[in-house]
């Protein structure tokens, strides 16, 4: 079962930064793709994928990360003004960030049109093993 989760900005705003970055990874533990209104600072994306890295095991892969900020991409002058201003009354509330379990999310690819979630065959692993068996 594929569960999808959003954690709206208000949700996480008053969190400390460790508390933002416990919430997703313990989300992404229980096999939950989230689907975060706004998005992490540098520093806690950072801190999240030290962290992730730090609690890789068997039963826990990673995850897979991206960040969609709709004011991305080519802009003229008066464009990327009110883009700033934008972020500047907004803050980090602009976009939105996605976190899988790298055990259910093969990759995520981005282009300026769409998201691609590319999800991994649950029944492959299995068919896998019985292979090996025989």
């Amino acid at each position: 079962m594929l569960t999808l989760q959003f954690v709206p900005y208000t949700e996480i705003k008053d969190l400390s930064s460790i508390g933002r970055i416990r919430k997703l990874l313990n989300l992404a533990k229980e096999n939950k793709i989230v689907l975060l209104e706004g998005r992490l600072s540098k520093e806690e994306e950072a801190e999240l994928i030290k962290t992730t890295m730090e609690e890789i095991n068997a039963s826990f892969r990673g995850i897979e990360l991206a960040v969609i900020n709709p004011q991305e991409g080519e802009q003229d002058v008066f464009t990327r003004f009110k883009a700033t201003l934008a972020s500047t009354l907004l803050g980090n509330k602009q976009g939105f960030t996605i976190v899988g379990p790298a055990t259910i999310i093969k990759s995520i690819k981005r282009d300026p049109n769409k998201l691609q979630l590319l999800m991994k065959d649950a029944g492959s692993k299995s068919r896998r093993s019985k292979k090996r068996r025989r």
